[in-house]
């Protein structure tokens, strides 16, 4: 038998229209990048990327990165957003970009 929630319950667990999916995103800068020159990238990246298409993105790193990508507001992201990504890491020159399937942010943990 399904356990039956109210939108209250469901907001607060995360579940059915409340569900929020993202993905995992890593790359590498070349060995001599210079500190400046990754830095100017990130940003770059954060405003072209992330900030115009409703994304957030939570990680670090110095030559090489991995972080969480999922929408600012409850939603999903879908392949479209993954693909965005992944094509502006590579038009920029990082190496070794590897794109997450989407998973559950809340309850799952995505396998290589």
């Amino acid at each position: 038998m399904a356990i039956q929630r109210n939108a209250r319950q469901r907001k607060k667990m995360h579940l059915a229209e409340f569900q929020e999916l993202g993905f995992l995103v890593n790359w590498q800068f070349a060995e001599d990048t210079a500190i400046e020159k990754v830095d100017e990238i990130v940003d770059r990246f954060i405003r072209e990327v992330i900030q115009p298409n409703g994304l957030a993105y939570e990680g670090s790193g110095y030559l090489h990165w991995e972080g969480l990508v999922c929408l600012e507001k409850i939603g999903k992201c879908d392949k479209n957003h993954r693909t965005l990504v992944r094509n502006w890491l590579e038009s920029n020159g990082l190496q070794q970009v590897e794109i997450s399937e989407l998973f559950d942010i809340w309850w799952e943990y995505p396998t290589k």
